[in-house]
């Protein structure tokens, strides 16, 4: 569905803010009183006899761009680097102290901040306190966010030779104006190059993260920027809608409000993205990421295997995800933990001997059927209400003005999304969330579309 089929009044009507459903519930909800005792415990429940999936955090950038909303700090160097990789150090081993030896591992991924602003040496080190205590299965996924402008053909040659298959690229917008406002100047050329050194060096998977909404931006820039995407032929594309909470990141008010999309430009902006994806051949991925058709991401979709959490989609099943580095969000056996997001409130726990957990939830039984039914619609687009109607008798109720919309249709047996509501799916989604009460509270969570 294209977006001028879309009623505009739907777009102001739905334009409030909502989850992105990495979980549920989501992490506003959690608890401070959940402490490190709570997660040893879950991971002496877990052992290691499941199947793993990793995420480790690296939170050092070159310098700061004004849209990131990620836990990041600016540094060049290299002790601040040593002394956070003895800290990750200490933290694996503390987990598998409680967890039990080479627990066997299906996926990593490192984010950031700007993984690859680490050294050579650096970068060996920190493959290797996994890859000498976890058990990495020989199809494992292992991937990797960069920043092209701390890249260079030698380092993704070494970083192809570690182990990593898998590469995303931050691109974001290639508008020089665009790029001003954000503090991010980045040619095209540039990240060609580095797309190139990439394949040649050997990666079997290459992404590229794109954003909408962001200041300066219009349907035109954008649409020049993602025909620039699909000429660098990308397996995979996330393409993220900028969000301004200027409350919780104080370096985005550096950004100029008036410089920012409206609600009608911003949604025409995603909507002209999905076409030209589509006319592409990729194949649209749950909330907002993109495949191409060879890839196992698409093939996942296809076989209903889709499977979300705080990475992403991804197509790698495993019953646990262990997270390491500062404000890292672990998923062990029902229960969410997050890790201190001071590097300081993270590494001195660690010096003591403890996990530096801040806050966190264990999943009640009602919490484990709404996660049901919202995760199947964020990656499935619908959910089998057998034997589950009367218990969400309330959510179904606060469904009905989204079938009067035409967002979704309702049977007796089943939720389906519709092709407008692919557009509002954080909304229908919205509708299971016992913890929203009547509206999310104010600063919460970002724009919904």
């Amino acid at each position: 569905m294209t977006h001028e089929r879309i009623p505009l009044e739907l777009i102001d009507r739905y334009d409030r803010p909502g989850p992105r459903y990495t979980s549920y519930p989501t992490v506003p909800n959690w608890s401070p009183a959940f402490g490190s005792v709570a997660y040893q415990e879950a991971l002496e429940r877990a052992g290691n006899e499941g199947t793993f999936a990793l995420y480790a955090h690296f939170p050092f950038c070159a310098r700061k761009c004004l849209y990131c909303g990620c836990n990041m700090l600016v540094t060049r160097r290299a002790a601040h680097v040593d002394a956070y990789l003895d800290g990750l150090e200490k933290e694996i081993d503390l987990v598998l102290a409680r967890l039990g030896p080479s627990p066997r591992v299906t996926q990593m991924h490192w984010g950031g901040g700007t993984p690859n602003l680490l050294s050579i040496p650096q970068l060996t080190r920190a493959f290797e306190l996994f890859a000498t205590r976890f058990d990495l299965a020989p199809d494992a996924e292992i991937s990797i966010e960069a920043d092209p402008r701390q890249c260079s053909r030698s380092q993704l040659q070494h970083l192809r030779a570690l182990g990593f298959n898998r590469i995303s690229f931050g691109v974001q917008d290639l508008d020089a104006d665009v790029q001003q406002a954000i503090g991010r100047v980045q040619p095209l050329a540039l990240v060609r190059e580095m797309c190139d050194a990439a394949r040649e060096a050997g990666f079997e998977g290459l992404n590229v993260d794109v954003m909408y909404g962001l200041p300066r931006q219009t349907r035109g820039s954008m649409a020049q920027t993602i025909m620039h995407v699909l000429d660098l032929q990308p397996d995979r594309v996330a393409c993220f809608g900028y969000a301004h909470v200027p409350w919780l990141r104080p370096h985005q008010r550096a950004i100029h409000e008036a410089d920012l999309p409206g609600a009608r430009e911003r949604f025409s902006q995603f909507a002209m993205a999905v076409n030209l994806f589509d006319s592409a051949g990729y194949r649209w991925i749950g909330l907002d990421h993109f495949a191409a058709p060879h890839d196992a991401l698409a093939h996942a979709q296809h076989a209903r295997g889709l499977h979300r959490n705080f990475m992403g989609y991804t197509t790698m099943p495993a019953e646990h995800l262990l997270a390491f580095g500062m404000s890292a969000i672990a998923e062990v056996g029902g229960v969410f933990a997050q890790n201190a997001a001071d590097v300081n409130d993270w590494r001195s726990p660690l010096d003591a001997g403890q996990l530096p957990i801040v806050r966190g939830h264990r999943s009640s039984m009602d919490d484990v059927r709404r996660q049901q039914v919202i995760m199947e619609l964020m990656c499935n687009l619908e959910y089998p209400l057998s034997g589950n109607r009367e218990y969400f008798t309330a959510a179904i109720s606060r469904l009905l003005p989204l079938v009067d919309d035409g967002l979704v249709t309702l049977t007796d047996d089943r939720i389906t999304v519709t092709p407008t509501g692919r557009y509002f799916l954080r909304n229908i989604c919205m509708a299971f969330d016992a913890y929203l009460g009547e509206a999310p509270a104010p600063g919460m969570y970002s724009r919904s579309i």
